[in-house]
């Protein structure tokens, strides 16, 4: 088994007994060495104090009017941002629970950075072990936003990033420290280069074929039961469809915000026009293992998830929505 998305940090963490990953003082001190948090030379002597202690040891308590103390505005700003996420995963025995609890309760400030990153290694945690190479590269959209585009009849999405140059956002240190390219060759991942996306995994230059009835929404399926199971404990299967016929849209859950749209459109049975049809990237059957799960009013009933892409041709998934949004009883007991 070959080593994948080192950029995570999941070297950095430990595991619990039940799998879980545990904050370690290695993984928060990785957040202090993000720019926006290393003070500049003319940073306020609080500022400095402050980050040396957290490098000393990040767990120590910070309070608001420590944060308030700084002198520069954007600098109060971010830090109140990085104590309140530390905060969160210090509460939580696990990052999953860390997680699982902020999705359910609402992400708030969290930036979207954040959350990303905590999905990243979190589904490391949960595909490790995984040697389908597509899968993982499907995993991918959970947290990196994707460029969809038809070629030569097929839909294939690749890193947004990655495809239109440098990031705007400010790199991870790990990534700084793997030294990966800012800009690379995409390939599509096929039969023939799939042994390849081990040691590429981390420059995230290979693209997925999404076109409906080939492997990689197939692929993406296995990582969304994977995920589910993992954070949830649920067992489902779940599989891709490529025509829809007597659907009974009892329940289902989109899996970013256009599919929400088109699910409450179909749910109220509203036309839906061509052109908003053919937004959608990929329709999946979902089915619970034990029904008795589910709530009352769905019990046996297959839930439909619904993959769309926005109408500039971007992949935003949401795999907090699978987390929320499927009909579990007594949801918020399952760990």
């Amino acid at each position: 088994m070959t080593d994948f998305w080192l950029s995570c940090g999941h070297h950095l963490l430990d595991r619990e007994d039940g799998g879980g990953l545990k904050v370690t003082d290695d993984f928060l001190k990785v957040y202090l060495a993000r720019p926006e948090l290393i003070p500049p030379p003319e940073a306020c002597a609080v500022e400095k104090a402050l980050h040396g202690a957290l490098l000393a040891n990040p767990r120590i308590p910070v309070s608001p009017s420590d944060v308030a103390a700084i002198a520069d505005a954007d600098a109060r700003e971010n830090w109140q941002v990085l104590v309140a996420f530390r905060d969160q995963l210090l509460r939580h025995k696990t990052l999953e629970a860390a997680y699982t609890e902020l999705v359910r309760k609402g992400i708030g400030n969290t930036p979207s950075l954040f959350i990303n990153q905590l999905v990243h290694v979190i589904l490391r945690n949960a595909l490790d072990g995984v040697d389908d190479a597509r899968v993982l590269r499907a995993a991918e959209l959970f947290f990196r936003t994707q460029r969809a585009t038809v070629h030569d009849g097929s839909l294939i999405a690749a890193d947004e990033e990655t495809v239109g140059g440098a990031t705007t956002q400010p790199v991870s240190p790990l990534v700084s420290m793997l030294g990966l390219p800012a800009e690379a060759e995409i390939d599509v991942l096929n039969d023939e280069n799939t042994n390849t996306y081990w040691e590429r995994s981390d420059q995230f230059d290979m693209a997925l074929d999404l076109t409906a009835g080939r492997a990689g929404l197939a692929a993406l399926a296995e990582a969304m039961r994977r995920w589910i199971a993992h954070l949830l404990g649920v067992a489902v299967t779940i599989e891709p469809l490529t025509e829809v016929r007597d659907v009974n849209w009892s329940w289902y859950v989109g899996l970013d915000a256009d599919g929400t749209r088109m699910g409450d459109l179909l749910w109220t049975g509203e036309e839906i026009d061509e052109a908003t049809m053919n937004q959608v990237v990929g329709l999946f059957r979902l089915t619970f293992a034990d029904p008795e799960l589910m709530l009352d009013k769905v019990k046996g009933e297959p839930v439909y998830l619904i993959l769309a892409i926005t109408p500039d041709n971007l992949i935003r998934m949401k795999p907090q929505n699978l987390v929320t949004g499927l009909p579990i009883r007594h949801l918020e007991t399952v760990t």
